[in-house]
């Protein structure tokens, strides 16, 4: 199956959903090149960047599924003919 190279934007808004938050980014632990982040203190808010390889319906059903959490925003971009 072909896999393609994305990168997963979140911002987190609320810490009740860290623990569901975390909980998927495991599930798709094997798809998942690294991660990052930032505590933004000032703000109350955290930003997170994951990196992905995988088939296009594996890295939508995990944007997909990380963006239906309360106080969490995703914006996933693909790489060119990667």
């Amino acid at each position: 199956m072909d896999t393609r190279i994305a990168l997963i934007g979140i911002i987190l808004e609320s810490r009740e959903s860290v623990e569901a938050l975390n909980y998927l980014l495991s599930e798709y632990g094997d798809y998942v090149i690294g991660r990052m982040g930032i505590p933004y203190r000032e703000k109350g808010i955290h930003i997170i960047s994951v990196a992905m390889d995988a088939p296009n319906n594996i890295i939508s059903a995990l944007s997909g599924k990380l963006g239906m959490l309360p106080g969490v925003s995703t914006k996933t971009i693909y790489g060119k003919n990667i």
